[in-house]
């Protein structure tokens, strides 16, 4: 079978111009780069503002396992089967990261015949979101550590600065450094940390601000560091928003791609779905929901953390309405979460099967729980049998819930015309009746009490001291009223990697409180959380190369 990137090279693709026109944007509102990709102003914004929304579905998955659920392929699928069924439709997906490209995951455009291309693109620069991210970040932390060196008039306490320099790498060698070494004309020495890019604020940000006036406000509550008082410090008082908002000036703007089907699609910022929200841009989900009938998006990672967060921070901030959801899981992984070891989920295994489908389970109960109709897509292997099949679909429609087989991978838009036919039916059928899971006048803890106790199924939240004086403070800045943003392990409802299925009797261990005040939200660490990944000892970059014609290979 050929590869990802084979089958991606082999398509024809139009004009993105044309692409455009479906959606009834002139060239005008196209800034082009290339002939298959282009940016959209924001003023296109004006112009479109007042039209009807058209209906938005969320694709989400099972917890993450190394059996694999196909969440964007079946978001790029389903995307590609609503034309298949007479629907206008979008997609709108986040921007890869190249720390994973390069080091574990490969690719991240979806997968088989529904992808999103030019993927070569897509998966490395692409229209250089992701670098001018990067370029704002390091240039907020060039102007604290100048400030300090100049005077620091502010009383910057160079032990206290939690403003973090970033790379869109995975390099494990910056996880905790030493910087202004070398004499006094190098600045002042401290300790620092890089991060990824995805995980930078300034990615979150850009991913929930309104527009350039909200992104510069925005930038501007970035609390860089503390006094010797324990005064937060901004960068507003840095004056450091305005140029930030500058480097920003073009990544801001949502990128129009398409798919193999040449289905339109919005790919625009990629947050970390742990330590942030794991959404793409809030500007370009608006701004599809006024180019089509059907907004087809995701979240990261499973519903516990993805859904979770964008019903409870995009939705809420953004004045989202979600119609519909899509639980996304194959056979394998739901046999991984009942026990079967990852070499034998290709084989039949109704026990392991069986006992894997709680963990599906809990996330429809959580998706219930927001008011939002529901439906599983199977994303089949060759080696499912229907006997496996039958089960699931038996245990769904025991607890009132649509089931679909999915073959989008190996088909296409065609392969996913019954998931199309039946997330259309429960939009007009079943309409939802969207709700945050809690108030934002709830205290801190009481909001973590909720996610925890309801979304994870825990029995209790553990904080220590350093989490407990956190709160305090966060509490006295008046700030206490934000959404969390849950930071722990993807693989298990709880945080504990190890617990697969439906985990009980477990308590939620909470080790640091941190605001991230720009993008609006507070950050609840339960420990483990790498916001620097490593290069593992095999990492996909080693197959990777690129001939004298040009001609990029192993690129997923």
């Amino acid at each position: 079978m050929l590869t990802n990137i084979e089958i991606a090279q082999r398509s024809k693709m139009s004009p993105i111009s044309e692409i455009a026109s479906k959606l009834g944007i002139s060239g005008d509102f196209l800034e082009l780069y290339g002939n298959y990709k282009a940016k959209l102003p924001l003023s296109l914004w004006e112009k479109i503002k007042n039209r009807p929304n058209g209906k938005l579905i969320l694709v989400t998955a099972i917890n993450p396992t190394p059996a694999g659920e196909g969440k964007t392929t079946t978001t790029v699928g389903l995307g590609q089967a609503m034309r298949h069924i007479g629907k206008k439709a979008i997609i709108a997906l986040r921007e890869p990261s190249l720390g994973p490209v390069m080091g574990v995951k490969g690719g991240a455009a979806g997968g088989g015949y529904s992808q999103v291309v030019p993927m070569e693109d897509i998966n490395l620069h692409f229209t250089g979101d992701i670098h001018a991210i990067t370029t704002a970040n390091n240039f907020l932390s060039a102007v604290i550590d100048n400030h300090i060196h100049q005077g620091n008039a502010l009383g910057i306490d160079p032990d206290k600065v939690v403003w973090k320099r970033c790379v869109d790498l995975n390099d494990r060698s910056l996880r905790h450094i030493t910087i202004g070494q070398g004499g006094k004309l190098n600045g002042t020495p401290r300790e620092d940390r890089f991060q990824i890019t995805v995980a930078s604020e300034v990615m979150a940000i850009l991913c929930l601000a309104e527009d350039l006036i909200d992104l510069k406000s925005r930038l501007g509550r970035i609390i860089a560091g503390y006094t010797f008082e324990e005064k937060p410090v901004t960068a507003a008082d840095l004056k450091a928003n305005g140029a930030m908002a500058l480097l920003l000036k073009d990544a801001i703007k949502p990128n129009l791609v398409q798919t193999l089907e040449h289905t339109p699609a919005l790919i625009h910022g990629g947050p970390f779905g742990n330590i942030a929200h794991g959404c793409n841009s809030l500007i370009a989900t608006k701004t599809a929901l006024k180019l089509a009938d059907y907004v087809i998006t995701e979240a990261g990672f499973g519903a516990d953390l993805g859904a979770e967060k964008f019903f409870d921070i995009k939705c809420t901030i953004g004045g989202l309405v979600p119609d519909a959801a899509v639980i996304v899981s194959t056979l394998r992984a739901l046999k991984y979460n009942g026990g079967a070891k990852v070499e034998e989920c290709s084989k039949e295994n109704l026990d392991a099967l069986s006992a894997g489908f709680s963990n599906l389970e809990k996330h429809l109960e959580n998706i219930a729980l927001f008011g939002v109709p529901a439906i599983v897509a199977i994303n089949v292997f060759g080696t499912d049998t229907d006997a496996e099949l039958a089960l699931v679909r038996d245990k769904c429609n025991a607890m009132g819930v649509e089931m679909s087989v999915s073959r989008v991978f190996s088909e296409g838009g065609s392969g996913g015309v019954d998931l199309a036919d039946k997330v259309v039916k429960l939009i007009d059928t079943a309409p939802g009746h969207f709700r945050p899971l809690y108030g934002l006048d709830l205290s801190i803890k009481e909001k973590v009490s909720k996610i925890s106790l309801d979304i994870y199924g825990a029995r209790g939240v553990l904080y220590t001291e350093s989490a407990e004086d956190s709160i305090r403070k966060i509490e006295e800045m008046g700030l206490g009223n934000l959404p969390i943003c849950m930071a722990k392990t993807q693989f298990s409802l709880s945080d504990n990697k190890a617990l697969t299925g439906r985990p009980e009797n477990f308590d939620i261990h909470v080790k640091e409180i941190s605001v991230s005040a720009g993008a609006g939200f507070i950050v609840v660490s339960t420990g483990g959380i790498m916001t620097m990944p490593g290069l593992p000892k095999s990492p996909a970059f080693e197959n990777m190369d690129i001939t004298a014609a040009g001609t990029i290979t192993g690129l997923f």
